[in-house]
């Protein structure tokens, strides 16, 4: 968390306020936050740069820079992007500061540092963030087929849940969305992947990209606890449509009849129905 959705939701609202914009003056606060260069970098890397495209590949944010560098940003499990006036001190555990040429700022928010923000030319890009390359296919730039999850599936001992986690297979689904998902297909998340037909196949394709789409729309999943929130600081909404995620114990709201229930896949909360899914 955030998973494809908010990241998405939060490449929309920069696309709408840091394209053209340049960065006057920048901060960097803990040396965590660009441990894959430095402070020094990061903060050389952005000032004086105008941002001439805002794009994401999986979780990752990708600002392309008029210096002919790239901006990386990754929320991880808490980070937060921000846009707002520039009127007030920054909000605590804010470890990027950035003034705008128009007055506006924006924040890079974590408060448990795992996220991170690297700035670098095309060139060294790909040796600094190797992990790029490696990423499957994105449901919202590339769509997801019956003939990519049949060959994602065939022939493969592991189960659904952990292949739609699988960054290398499909990028950006996290444990949220994966849940999600193999409730709209009718899938139980510990069933094996290789003994989906070809119509479960077309199932789980077309939920991918339904439940993703739907989610983005939604402005993505804000949870208990706040962390994640769009550019404007504003939640989601995405959450009041979960079927089965952190339901445990709740009767499912599609079939009426079933009692979610939690098993424990890859180390991860998983949570299915036991009437709708098989």
């Amino acid at each position: 968390m955030p998973e494809l959705p908010e990241v998405e939701t939060v490449r929309r609202g920069l696309e709408r306020t840091l394209v053209g914009r340049r960065f006057d003056e920048v901060t960097v606060g803990r040396e965590r936050v660009a441990r894959r260069t430095s402070r020094k970098e990061l903060r050389d890397g952005l000032t004086g740069a105008r941002v001439v495209r805002v794009d994401r590949r999986g979780k990752y944010l990708l600002l392309e820079l008029d210096s002919d560098s790239v901006a990386m940003v990754h929320l991880r499990m808490s980070g937060q992007v921000v846009i707002d006036e520039g009127r007030t001190a920054p909000p605590a555990h804010s470890h990027v500061v950035a003034d705008l040429d128009d007055g506006q700022r924006m924040l890079f928010i974590d408060p448990r540092t795992f996220g991170e923000v690297v700035v670098a030319s095309r060139n060294e890009f790909e040796i600094l963030i190797p992990e790029l390359g490696r990423l499957g296919i994105d449901p919202l730039v590339d769509g997801v087929t019956i003939d990519d999850v049949v060959s994602m599936c065939c022939n493969r001992r592991r189960r659904v849940k952990s292949l739609l986690l699988d960054q290398s297979e499909i990028a950006g689904i996290g444990n949220i969305y994966a849940d999600e998902i193999c409730h709209r297909s009718g899938i139980r998340p510990d069933r094996q992947a290789h003994t989906l037909s070809r119509r479960s196949c077309r199932r789980l394709a077309d939920s991918i990209v339904d439940v993703i789409e739907e989610a983005v729309d939604l402005g993505g999943s804000t949870l208990a606890d706040a962390q994640y929130v769009g550019v404007d600081g504003e939640p989601g909404s995405y959450q009041d449509r979960h079927r089965v995620y952190a339901r445990t114990g709740q009767r499912c709201i599609t079939c009426g009849r079933g009692i979610i229930r939690r098993v424990m896949i890859d180390q991860r909360s998983s949570h299915f129905c036991p009437v709708c899914q098989r």
